[in-house]
């Protein structure tokens, strides 16, 4: 047997840490090939189990499942399924139904609190004891640890992985990079087979599916884009084969004790495995039903039972093809990633959606951790001897709330991170003292009906005429894909930045529905935006002619005043309907019949600006206006884009 001598010098050595719903596993690099991490049991998948003992003590792992069985109310499992949401989240209480309490006040319920003994921990937390079990078995192997690339689904959103980064925190871990999933398999099984071409990860794990198109060319890894669901994977496959068994033996789940619904999950589980090689499994449970009794099923009805989990995964790989602008047959390969994928069901859904064989002869268990050592060791400037260079996407559009409720995308889905992009908005009345930016996520028209990320407020700006204040609004997504939002109005160079860290995060299921409403809404939606943009300049043009009669109306004559009050009639009317060709035309209208009196108007202006001046005053208010005429140009930029 060779050990490997350990140098008391050398430095921290980087690791990958794969964090998943079931299992959990860590890799590093040796001989300049990433392998995983074994326990003293020669095992290296970590079971994502944490048991709170009586004595304090926290139990990761092995040995915290097998406690699961006798104590399930004081253990946790499948806690990722929890980062990043709120206590009223349907999938909080689907889970929190099932397997363990979740906190009753409003408190608790704003970020999930798990009750284990005379105490509420956060997923945070329960996620924490998770990486500092996988830390130990690093340090046991490599004495010193440096930093860690811990990988995410790539649906995650901004709470979700920050809140695997706060938990990274807590369990004494430097983040070098928050890694999607599917890119860290590519990497891997680029770096591994040495093969370029288009290909689709297909990752279905323990509680969450990822779908990633992408290219690899001689080290580059470009994310074509990206979809998935986080509310399916192989926990759910658990827990319909659980409601049959219990079915069959009349057993009412709201009845069960949590030990004996984690019973059930784990015969669920153990029968699942079992139906990967055979035909057909029995299974003894006299322990769960508490008499002599055993339940019989083949693979082709276990088949039958988790067709409609497998079918959803289809949506979620049409739709990255549709937007990665590719055709099924055009994919070069299909990689495999997660235990679920292990399901025969799954690979032949797989074969048949694709029309190829998929590719597993890396294990998909292991892919994602070996991908994540891969780029924590070229992250730390040691390798790998390839230039790699990785091109990760946006899931979901950001952008912010503009005049009318319209939702203004500044950065849209599927676009290369790490990103940056800014645009210029204005006021919509005058005198506005201030601005409240509404950053928003989501595929829909409206604000409304996109998720609300944060909101920021920017006061004590100086009174200026509706259209004169300009507000650069610039967002910055990270390579881990945090926002940031930075704001400055340009006039009076006042500025804010903050970090978006929403209480919770936006669901898998969530993004997929923001997704299908906008394919299925997207006509409504937009002549519904535009009837809104419509309306906010119809309403501004009659307010700026009012104003203008105040002040100039004696420049009209009789028979232009009468139009012009019939143009705003008819405007005022239009305004009332939900027609924007007719509101437009009706603008196009007062715009006509008033052109000939703006210009006697300015006329006038410059007349009184310019009365018993000398040539050096006239210069001066000559370079005056010169700034004015900027000012409206600018103006009308930001108006184009939208108002705040």
């Amino acid at each position: 047997m060779l050990l490997e001598i350990f140098d008391p010098k050398a430095a921290p050595r980087p690791i990958g840490i794969d964090l998943g719903t079931t299992n959990s596993l860590v890799a590093r690099m040796r001989d300049d090939a990433p392998a995983v991490i074994l326990d003293c049991n020669q095992a290296w998948l970590v079971p994502s189990v944490v048991h709170y003992a009586e004595s304090g003590a926290v139990i990761v792992g092995e040995d915290a499942e097998q406690l699961a069985l006798l104590d399930a109310s004081n253990t946790v499992a499948s806690v990722k399924r929890l980062m990043g949401r709120g206590g009223d989240d349907a999938e909080t209480k689907r889970l929190g139904s099932l397997e363990f309490a979740i906190g009753e006040t409003a408190e608790e319920r704003k970020t999930v609190r798990i009750k284990v003994r005379d105490k509420t921990v956060t997923p945070v937390e329960v996620s924490a004891e998770i990486l500092k079990k996988l830390k130990q078995l690093a340090v046991d192997e490599l004495q010193r640890v440096g930093g860690a690339v811990i990988t995410v689904p790539a649906y995650f959103d901004d709470a979700q992985r920050q809140a695997t980064k706060d938990a990274a925190k807590l369990a004494g871990l430097e983040v070098l990079r928050l890694l999607n999933e599917p890119t860290a398999a590519a990497l891997a099984y680029g770096l591994e087979k040495r093969k370029d071409g288009l290909f689709a990860v297909y990752d279905l794990g323990g509680g969450t599916f990822d779908v990633t198109v992408l290219n690899l060319d001689d080290g580059l890894f470009e994310v074509k884009s990206t979809g998935g669901d986080s509310q399916l994977g192989g926990d759910d496959m658990d827990r319909l084969l659980a409601s049959a068994i219990l079915a069959e033996h009349g057993l009412v789940e709201s009845e069960l004790s949590s030990a004996e619904k984690r019973a059930a999950l784990v015969a669920a589980r153990q029968i699942k495995h079992a139906l990967t090689d055979a035909s057909s499994v029995e299974l003894d449970l006299a322990a769960l039903v508490k008499k002599p009794a055993t339940f019989s099923i083949t693979r082709e009805r276990f088949n039958e039972l988790v067709k409609p989990l497998i079918e959803r995964t289809g949506s979620a790989c049409r739709r990255a093809l549709r937007d990665a602008g590719v055709k099924a047959s055009e994919i070069d390969g299909v990689i495999l990633v997660g235990g679920s994928t292990r399901v025969p069901a799954v690979r032949a859904y797989v074969t048949e959606l694709f029309g190829k064989e998929p590719l597993a002869d890396i294990d998909p268990e292991k892919v994602v951790a070996l991908g994540a050592a891969l780029q924590a060791h070229q992250l730390a400037g040691e390798g790998p001897k390839e230039d790699l260079l990785l091109l990760d996407v946006l899931p979901l559009s950001l952008g912010i709330e503009t005049m009318g409720g319209v939702c203004e995308k500044i950065l849209p889905r599927n676009t290369t991170i790490p990103t940056a992009a800014r645009q210029v908005f204005t006021t919509y009345a005058d005198n506005q003292t201030g601005f409240e930016l509404h950053v928003v996520q989501g595929e829909r028209e409206l604000a409304a009906d996109c998720r609300s990320l944060a909101r920021v407020t920017m006061r004590g700006l100086p009174p200026l005429p509706a259209g004169l204040a300009r507000l650069e609004v610039t967002f910055k997504v990270d390579a881990d894909g945090l926002l940031q939002v930075h704001a400055k109005e340009l006039t009076t160079g006042k500025e804010q930045t903050i970090e978006v860290q929403p209480s919770y995060g936006l669901s898998e299921e969530e993004m997929e529905g923001m997704l299908m409403a906008a394919l299925d809404h997207g006509e409504t939606d937009l002549e519904h935006r535009r009837l809104i943009e419509e309306r906010v300049e119809a309403e501004r043009v009659i307010l700026a002619t009012q104003n203008a009669l105040n002040v100039d109306a004696d420049l009209l004559s009789a028979e232009e005043r009468s139009a012009v009050a019939t143009a705003l009639t008819e405007l005022a009317a239009a305004l009332k309907g939900s027609s924007p060709s007719l509101i437009h035309a009706r603008i196009e209208m007062l715009d006509g019949v008033t052109k000939a009196w703006a210009g006697l108007r300015m006329d006038r202006a410059i007349a009184r600006v310019l009365g018993g001046k000398g040539i050096d005053g006239v210069e001066e208010t000559v370079a005056q206006a010169k700034g004015v005429d900027e000012h409206v140009a600018a103006h009308a930029e930001a108006r184009a884009r939208g108002a705040i």
